[in-house]
């Protein structure tokens, strides 16, 4: 059995102009693990916080590190502009996580927003036909792999919990036919801190894929805080990205599923995250 953990990075603001403070890509994506691995997962995982960030975690009990978030958006702004040690330790921890990711199996699922400049942004459709297409694409995972999965989303508040919930109630419950027959139940809702597979997704979203794609389809279009060189981060990363993402081919041949990138600047297709 599978549990797949979904955050997101961004917001779902329209943005204004090209040097709005509005941040310019939205990311919603998850990582997904056999359910077997998790006490595991969770135990290196608290081992890599503690490893690279002992001055934050004052308790002496153990698991309670994991209730301290080492924030995706810090990570990514220590990586880009921190000082020596601080970009140290920060490249240092993503490296133990992807690590940590291949020792697990983990496999990426996700969908890329960036946003047109002056272009409405539809956040509460957008965010919901994401999570729909997500599902698509683990459902096609469990299939392929003979599994029974669920999902378990960063909670964010009770109305767009529900609305996203229910849009995937109403495909597994539509008049003909089930459209997730291998997802156990509509996506769960938890709190980051008491999940380490949400704390990893947040990373995915916040420290990697968002200045990825800011760096790939914003340089040179957008001037705000959110646009700095992430160009060591992409370099360092987007093969072993691009490694564990499922894909497949739909009955016209066609790819499907990993990272899909929707361009509303320049209409670059996901293939430009990697290069």
């Amino acid at each position: 059995m599978r549990v797949l953990y979904i955050d997101e990075a961004g917001c779902l603001g329209t943005l204004p102009s090209p040097i709005s403070d509005i941040q310019p890509v939205f990311v919603i994506a998850g990582v997904s693990f056999d359910v077997s691995r998790l006490g595991d997962i969770t135990r290196d995982f608290i081992a890599l916080k503690r490893r690279f960030f002992p001055g934050a975690y004052k308790s002496p009990h153990h698991l309670d590190a994991l209730l301290v978030e080492a924030k995706g958006a810090d990570i990514r702004r220590n990586a880009s502009i921190g000082g020596r040690n601080a970009k140290r330790a920060a490249f240092g921890f993503l490296d133990g996580v992807l690590d940590l990711i291949d020792r697990h199996d983990g496999k990426f699922f996700g969908r890329i927003w960036v946003k047109g400049i002056s272009v409405p942004f539809n956040g509460r459709s957008i965010y919901t036909f994401s999570m729909q297409d997500i599902c698509t694409t683990f459902e096609r995972f469990l299939e392929v792999t003979d599994e029974q999965g669920f999902i378990v989303a960063d909670s964010r508040n009770k109305s767009g919990n529900t609305n996203v919930s229910h849009s995937v109630f109403t495909k597994k419950f539509q008049a003909v036919g089930d459209a997730f027959p291998h997802l156990l139940e509509m996506p769960l809702f938890g709190h980051s801190d008491n999940h380490a597979g949400i704390q990893i997704a947040d990373l995915l979203c916040s420290a990697l894929l968002f200045p990825m794609a800011v760096q790939t389809y914003c340089a040179g279009h957008i001037t705000s805080v959110h646009v700095r060189n992430y160009a060591a981060l992409k370099t360092r990363y987007m093969m072993r990205l691009r490694q564990r993402q499922f894909r497949y081919q739909d009955t016209d041949g066609r790819w499907r599923g990993g990272f899909t990138v929707s361009d509303a600047i320049a209409y670059r297709s996901g293939a430009e995250l990697f290069r």
